[in-house]
């Protein structure tokens, strides 16, 4: 059951990726560009999806458990530190560079373009990269060593 909501779930991103039309680098990259020929259209796509997610994150917070989980997986922390800043701002240049997040980029793919691949792979690169840097650092608490571990 929780493998056929992932597979809907993941069909109704795409169908919005797609009708919104962030899939498309150019589209993106208007948006992006408040100084010049600027095109707001994706603004509604960003407000229609804080319209629909803000209320679902307010009754699954409500519930004890999830209905396709064992448990939920809340975040732990609320604070503003440097690699947020910094992952926040490589993510930033890397849209604003490509007109591609992780999820178009991904949904691009279909496409077959040379480059979508190149920017997947170098994205996939970056998680890789990522992951043997956290593993490689002491952990500052138990909770950040419980949350490296694998699997």
């Amino acid at each position: 059951m929780l493998m056929l909501a992932s597979l809907l779930c993941g069909l109704v991103f795409g169908a919005g990726l797609l009708i919104s039309q962030m899939v498309q680098p150019t589209k993106v990259l208007a948006f992006l560009d408040i100084f010049g020929a600027w095109d707001p259209s994706l603004a509604v796509v960003m407000i229609a999806a804080l319209a629909v997610s803000v209320p679902g994150f307010m009754l699954a917070k409500g519930r004890s458990r999830p209905l396709l989980a064992a448990h939920g997986f809340w975040p732990t922390r609320d604070d503003i530190d440097r690699p947020l800043v910094a992952g926040s701002a490589l993510f930033g240049i890397g849209w604003g560079l490509v007109g591609l997040c992780p999820g178009p980029a991904i949904e691009s793919l279909a496409t077959l373009s040379p480059d979508v691949f190149v920017f997947v792979l170098a994205m996939a690169g970056g998680m890789i990269l990522h992951d043997v840097w956290q593993r490689a650092r002491p952990a500052k608490s138990p909770d950040e060593a419980l949350a490296r571990r694998p699997g």
